[in-house]
């Protein structure tokens, strides 16, 4: 068995005006699957165009092992068995990660309030936390939102202004709820944007059976239109069934 160490040649744009963040990641993965890096910089726009002439490609960076072109970054991670997905792929991480925060978030609020994330204010600090993160979201692009929203809310459909309400009365009720003031007016909207949700979310997917994104995360997400968004919208009417039922 050869004892010389695996070899790679990266070609990557380093000016002094930029530094090309794709030549970074193939460098560093390169090295963390184990080769031996000759990392040639391109240091001018012109160097840069005579390479691309050169070898007939558009971009750079570029990786060569064994004498042989691998191509750009992309390229690269599928060569070392790495997953590149596409961007049209559909993918439940962004609301996952939502709900990961807002799961830190309670638990970090329970253990400075009660010296302990064993508290029962756990799961309505979470859910509340979850409603705002998820309006901020929908908020960065409201159009996007509400143009997604329309492909399947039901009363939306009928009245197009609620799309754009909607991200504000999740926030407006989220932060109300967190603050467990106004229950009067947080858990009715809470109750109807989630109820509308719920059963616009079930329709579209159990009983027409279609195949949408979820707008969520936002008008530009890739999160299948399903269980997940059917979770958001009964967790919003189980926070506001809970809320009234503790005011009385």
């Amino acid at each position: 068995m050869s004892d010389q160490p695996k070899t790679a040649v990266l070609h990557r744009m380093v000016m002094p005006d930029h530094i090309c963040p794709y030549g970074q990641k193939s460098l560093w993965l390169l090295r963390r699957k184990g080769y031996a890096v000759q990392d040639h910089h391109l240091k001018t726009r012109a160097e840069t165009d005579a390479f691309k002439a050169l070898h007939g490609v558009d971009t750079t960076p570029q990786t060569f092992i064994d004498g042989v072109r691998i191509g750009g970054h992309d390229d690269l991670r599928r060569h070392l068995g790495e997953t590149v997905p596409g961007p049209d792929a559909t993918s439940y991480t962004p609301v996952l990660v939502v709900f990961a925060v807002a799961a830190l978030i309670a638990l970090a609020v329970a253990w400075l309030r009660f010296g302990t994330p064993a508290d029962v204010s756990v799961l309505p600090t979470f859910i509340a936390t979850a409603m705002c993160l998820l309006a901020m979201l929908k908020l960065q692009d409201l159009e996007s939102f509400s143009t997604m929203f329309l492909n399947y809310d039901l009363l939306a459909r009928r009245w197009v202004p609620y799309g754009y309400l909607y991200p504000f009365g999740e926030l407006g009720a989220g932060v109300l709820m967190l603050a467990g003031v106004l229950t009067w007016l947080s858990a009715p909207v809470a109750l109807l944007i989630g109820g509308v949700g719920a059963v616009s979310v079930f329709k579209a997917v159990w009983i027409d059976k279609r195949e949408l994104k979820c707008a969520c995360v936002g008008g530009s997400s890739n999160v299948p239109l399903g269980f997940v968004s059917l979770t958001e919208n009964l967790m919003m009417v189980g926070m506001a069934v809970w809320m009234l039922a503790f005011a009385h």
